[in-house]
């Protein structure tokens, strides 16, 4: 049990305990500034009615283009929509934007890219799998947390995948980590709101929550972990 402790901990990525620590500010913030409860100022997008998730995906891609990541908005979509539907938006949002910046890097700022990605060698080896492998490296990228969401959308702009591959393999692999920030969005909502007296849950409520939100983490990490050794082998 003590290695399986270590083990996992072990394999639990920086962006986890970043996405984790944000989450704490946003609850710290939120009683600073006298809010009932963290999302009090995001309800207002709630608020906007059917235009509140299209404001919210606007926000997200405008912020993802600008090279702005995206871990603390995910974590609020969490707490703003629900597991489900926070999910969908970000899903949505999130290659939305990857698309954008791919057409940016790709026709419009290719010696932008290329002068800073000789900040990371790593990514001249993922160029040539790319050349291989196409999809499936994309993919793979996309599940594994070794290169930055954000500019990774550019940099492969400067590859020789096809659109086409590059949106749908950077959907599929952004879903696992995607969900699991949102689960962890909501259910730090969740929290907030519980501790407010605005909403309670029962024993087994609360129970199955932390269970879904446990068996979101392990998926993701796992998926992760896969995805590093297949890029490792590939690259």
């Amino acid at each position: 049990m003590s290695s399986l402790s270590n083990r996992i901990t072990s394999i639990i990525r920086p962006k986890l305990l970043a996405g984790l620590i944000a989450l704490a500010a946003i609850i710290i913030v939120a009683r600073k500034l006298g809010l009932t409860h963290p999302t009090e100022t995001l309800d207002r997008i709630r608020g906007l009615g059917p235009l509140g998730p299209l404001v919210f995906i606007a926000i997200y891609v405008a912020a993802a283009v600008a090279l702005v990541p995206g871990s603390i908005l995910t974590l609020a979509a969490g707490a703003l929509f629900g597991v489900l539907w926070g999910t969908i938006y970000v899903s949505i949002a999130a290659t939305v934007a990857a698309t954008i910046a791919f057409l940016i890097g790709r026709y419009f700022a290719r010696d932008w890219v290329a002068a800073r990605l000789e900040r990371y060698p790593k990514f001249s080896a993922v160029d040539r799998a790319v050349a291989r492998g196409g999809w499936k490296i994309v993919g793979l990228t996309r599940l594994s947390p070794v290169f930055p969401y954000v500019f990774l959308n550019y940099a492969f702009g400067l590859t020789a995948v096809r659109l086409s591959d590059y949106i749908w393999a950077s959907w599929l692999g952004m879903l696992p980590g995607t969900a699991m920030y949102v689960y962890i969005g909501s259910f730090g909502g969740e929290l907030a709101r519980a501790s407010a007296g605005t909403h309670g849950r029962s024993t087994l409520e609360w129970a199955l929550y932390v269970l879904g939100l446990a068996a979101t983490i392990a998926v993701a990490v796992y998926a992760s972990r896969l995805a590093s050794r297949e890029l490792r082998e590939q690259t």
